[in-house]
């Protein structure tokens, strides 16, 4: 599928999909939790149907009524009869070995041919150290989870990473004693939340998380709220194109919005509406006005907190006046894509003055950028980004590959032209 888009001024008001971080682990702990747990606002992406299928498979039996999904769970997992296949999704790969590592039984973890490069080692060594025999490919899917009886540790996390995190905390639940992992910046606290919310003890002290083992989670229900990653784009054609755009009922936990203080380095405005909260997570409407005018300079200490964003803090540095660093985004290299490359090259194929880092970009603008057919390289927000490109480019600009934004935002054609966007689909 291919998207064929020209320059469009983008304004209105919308509303994004839900949370897949939080969908994610909604439908791992309603698997957790003896009796039935209802999930409204679930994103229809073909990540979340990953993890939807996968505890289906595990015995808690899922029903999907359009973007509400109903869990039914005995309160314990079952051995699967088949592989879990979580399809491109490494969230569901990853938390889903951490639960799976205290289980009664073995499982098989899979994923397609993406998924299937992308390392896992990271979350193997802490869950080994607990006492898991989790088996792999070099490092990589499939994973073959033998579970094992687990012991409590205290984890220092090589690397900011919130799946690693969340795998062993979820793994703790499993454990004898107590777990703790400590993360040298602050990375998306969605699981504590949630956990919190369910009346689990989690404690948060000086960047450590701990939990004590033999807890379980009650069922639950919860409305997931918009995803911010997801809202991101339409805030980001706003301001490149001139307009306003408000996003309704989104997420704004503090560890998923460090783009807004991005966008208002950068001359943006932000005015964010608190609308209350959903098990620990704040809801708001979000409005975002106003044009880049300044460059911008992101170090390795904030690039965590912007992993999603990275891509589309490029796209807005080729609107700004001077020179934009972005630095310890390497992570971006083990993504669906080797997303630091698929950026640089959709975005020098539109005439953009982009130089390629090891561990991030090197902008210089302002450039008008050009239409150009650009490839997405089979990743949702690499399609996403070039689509908001070509929204403030000369010409005709045409996305190949465009099918890779159903992973996280399987609307995105249509919500972008509800606010104005001039996208045809071929």
């Amino acid at each position: 599928m291919n998207w064929h888009l020209r320059a469009s001024a983008l304004a209105g008001s919308l509303s994004v999909p839900g949370d897949k971080s939080i969908a994610h682990r909604a439908l791992m702990l309603s698997s957790l939790a003896r009796g039935t747990s209802e999930i409204r606002g679930l994103p229809e992406g073909e990540d979340v149907r990953a993890t939807a299928a996968c505890i289906d498979s595990l015995g808690a039996a899922v029903r999907t009524m359009g973007t509400t999904a109903v869990v039914v769970s005995p309160g314990q997992l079952a051995a699967p009869d088949a592989d879990l296949y979580a399809a491109n999704s490494g969230t569901t790969m990853r938390l889903l070995a951490g639960i799976l590592a205290g289980q009664p039984f073995s499982a098989r973890l899979t994923g397609d041919a993406s998924l299937s490069h992308r390392p896992m080692q990271r979350v193997i060594e802490p869950l080994a150290r607990m006492g898991a025999d989790i088996r792999s490919q070099d490092g990589c899917a499939p994973l073959q989870v033998m579970g094992r009886p687990l012991h409590g540790i205290h984890y220092a996390l090589p690397v900011a990473s919130s799946q690693v995190k969340s795998a062993v905390l979820l793994a703790a639940l499993f454990a004898d004693g107590e777990t703790s992992v400590s993360e040298p910046t602050a990375t998306r606290d969605h699981t504590e939340r949630m956990l919190r919310s369910l009346d689990i003890t989690v404690e948060q002290q000086n960047g450590r998380v701990t939990l004590k083992g033999g807890q379980r989670p009650p069922p639950f229900d919860i409305e997931v709220p918009g995803d911010v990653s997801s809202a991101a784009f339409f805030f980001a054609a706003a301001v490149l194109s001139g307009g306003a755009i408000q996003v309704r009922r989104v997420g704004v936990n503090p560890t998923r919005t460090a783009f807004f203080g991005v966008l208002e380095r950068m001359g943006a405005r932000v005015d964010v509406e608190t609308m209350g909260e959903s098990m620990g997570e704040p809801v708001a409407d979000v409005t975002v006005t106003g044009e880049i005018a300044k460059p911008i300079e992101i170090q390795e200490g904030e690039a965590a907190a912007l992993i999603d964003e990275l891509p589309l803090v490029a796209l807005l540095a080729t609107r700004a006046r001077g020179t934009s660093t972005i630095r310890g985004a390497a992570e971006l290299r083990v993504k669906e894509s080797d997303r630091i490359g698929a950026v640089a090259s959709v975005l020098r194929a539109m005439a953009a003055d982009i130089e390629e880092l090891p561990d991030g970009f090197v902008v210089r603008g302002p450039t008008q950028l050009c239409g150009a057919t650009v490839s997405a390289q089979g990743d949702h927000r690499v399609a996403m980004m070039a689509a908001i490109a070509g929204c403030v480019a000369d010409g005709e600009t045409v996305v190949t590959g465009a099918e890779a934004a159903a992973v996280s935002f399987s609307g995105f054609a249509s919500c972008f032209r509800q606010v104005g966007g001039r996208v045809d689909v071929a």
